[in-house]
């Protein structure tokens, strides 16, 4: 399943600003949710997100560490990027699913950084299959901005 658009949380700007969260140093993870999260601007740590999909059948709570982080800079543009992110069912079906949630880990607070709404309608990985978020070729958040 190809991601969409990441949506940054609006505190995460703060907490990349200030340092909590250090995109090129830190442990990040990928927890899925079903249909009845609902992103808010005031959402700020993983405790404010609700309905995270079941544990067990391949999927653990808290989700998947993303792997291949990296922040890199080209000129005015700096574009943080992972590996794709996969889960393999297995003694049942993981799901219902609707939304990815990428939040810090290291983290005091396990600060949320964005979501990615990944379909209109809800998806359900059956026993033995594998669900894959192939992220952006452009990456997860590029940051860009004119040179002074």
């Amino acid at each position: 399943m190809a991601a969409g658009n990441w949506i940054m949380y609006n505190s995460a700007r703060k907490y990349i600003g200030d340092g909590t969260i250090d995109l090129d140093s830190h442990t990040f993870k990928c927890m899925l949710t079903s249909n009845s999260y609902t992103p808010s601007a005031l959402h700020t740590v993983k405790t404010d997100v609700t309905n995270e999909v079941s544990n067990g059948n391949g999927y653990t709570s808290g989700g998947a560490t993303l792997s291949s982080v990296t922040f890199n800079y080209s000129g005015t543009t700096a574009t943080w990027d992972a590996a794709d992110i996969s889960w393999t069912a297995s003694g049942g079906s993981i799901g219902p699913i609707r939304i990815a949630v990428i939040y810090d880990d290291t983290a005091a607070n396990d600060e949320l950084v964005c979501y990615c709404i990944l379909d209109t309608a809800d998806i359900t990985v059956s026993n033995l299959s594998v669900f894959t978020i192939q992220l952006n070729a452009s990456g997860i958040l590029t940051l860009s901005g004119a040179s002074s």
